[in-house]
């Protein structure tokens, strides 16, 4: 069994290989996950709320769903929407501009 020996150009040429792919993979999905689509569990765990903060945002209308069977899903765009149209903007000037 011949031996390879790694060098440390070898492995900086590696990590540049690699940090140039995840920057390709983050411009085709705009820091967005990769679908449309996502279940509550998916929800919960991007907006870091609990399952009953997310069952009143469906009772009272704020995040739009859809039912299928049992399954609920809730589309990525109207989360985006839910959220630039929850945003409080700053009151005070930021750096004095």
């Amino acid at each position: 069994m011949p031996t390879e020996i790694v060098t440390t150009d070898d492995l900086r040429e590696f990590k540049i290989e690699l940090l140039d792919e995840f920057k390709t993979i983050l411009k085709e999905h705009h820091g967005q996950p990769a679908k449309k689509w996502l279940k509550s569990y998916e929800v919960r765990e991007l907006l870091g709320i609990s399952p009953g903060t997310l069952q009143t945002m469906r009772s009272n209308g704020t995040l739009p769903y859809t039912k299928i069977g049992g399954m609920m899903f809730y589309n990525f765009e109207d989360i985006k929407k839910m959220l630039d149209k929850n945003q409080v903007k700053c009151r005070f000037p930021i750096n004095g501009h």
